[in-house]
């Protein structure tokens, strides 16, 4: 698994998400937190992008994840 950090650009690509959907997932608890990498920057762990991902799809096709 990998720990890098990803931009929210990048999660945005991934998921086909919009920020805003993204913050308000963020703040249901129904989306990994993001990490503070500056005064003014956020990242995602890009593992836990993944996982997210995964359990979506499997969920999606009625598999326990």
């Amino acid at each position: 698994m990998s720990q890098s950090f990803i931009r929210l650009s990048e999660v945005q690509r991934r998921t086909g998400y919009s920020k805003v959907w993204i913050y308000r997932l963020i703040k249901e608890q129904r989306f990994p937190q993001s990490v503070k990498i500056g005064s003014r920057s956020i990242a995602f762990i890009e593992s836990e992008i993944e996982e997210w991902i995964n359990q979506r799809i499997a969920e999606s096709r009625g598999e326990v994840a």
